[in-house]
């Protein structure tokens, strides 16, 4: 996390435990050191520098697959997400998810890069079957497994009271919307939310890494130079 720049992101590496680790650091660096500062830009130079970050962390980790023999196969998920003036924007690859909690509703923002997805969009599969498929862990797209990558990105307001969470499968696999939903919508901190989060996947069986942050806007202060105010985030990786 980078929050004085406004800048969050989750990153699940994959490739055996070492190689995974590898990747998604790799990945949250690159990410956050290409974005820079992002406050003060219009929208499509933000999306721009979005999917310049994630091609560039894409290219630096898969020349690392080519030349040590150990981390050959490693890749990551990506989710990051930029805040600056009244609006957000999200870069997306593979399945971890960010949702947004407005007004008490949760909303899913991003879309799986998944093969359980691909088949629901294609109507052979309904959601509750996704979830509970042999091949529900199997993505479509991530940083690292090939030379490039394309990163879907996600564009829209920010209001006061916003909710956001990004999160690796490690808790959207064990709990579904409507429990995320309920557990955001309750009175707390940020950092609390993450850590009731994580503790409730865990009662569901934890049979993943867990990656989560939680970040909330106290308020979006236009008329004083389109500044947001943020609560500190949550963020924990178990």
């Amino acid at each position: 996390m980078v929050p004085d720049r406004g800048i969050f992101i989750v990153a699940d590496g994959m490739g055996g435990h070492a190689a995974g680790e590898v990747a998604s650091e790799m990945a949250v660096r690159y990410i956050a050191r290409e974005l820079g500062s992002i406050r003060g830009l219009g929208d499509d130079q933000v999306a721009d520098r979005m999917r310049a970050a994630i091609r560039a962390a894409n290219g630096a980790i898969f020349q690392r697959t080519l030349t040590e023999h150990d981390k050959r196969g490693m890749g990551t998920t990506v989710t990051a997400l930029g805040l600056y003036e009244t609006h957000f924007l999200i870069g997306q690859v593979g399945d971890s998810r960010a949702y947004l909690l407005r007004e008490g509703k949760l909303i899913q923002l991003t879309k799986d890069h998944s093969y359980v997805q691909e088949q629901v969009d294609a109507g052979y599969l309904t959601p509750e079957q996704a979830r509970t498929h042999p091949y529900s862990n199997v993505i479509t797209r991530c940083v690292g497994a090939n030379s490039d990558v394309m990163p879907d990105v996600y564009l829209g307001t920010v209001k006061p009271k916003d909710l956001y969470l990004l999160a690796s499968d490690g808790l959207t696999g064990m709990l579904e919307d409507p429990q995320l939903g309920e557990l955001l919508a309750r009175d707390r901190m940020p950092q609390e939310h993450v850590d009731e989060l994580i503790g409730e996947a865990n009662r569901h069986g934890g049979l993943d890494n867990i990656t989560a942050i939680v970040v909330r806007i106290d308020s979006v202060d236009i008329p004083l130079g389109d500044t947001q105010q943020i609560t500190q985030p949550g963020a924990r990786r178990r």
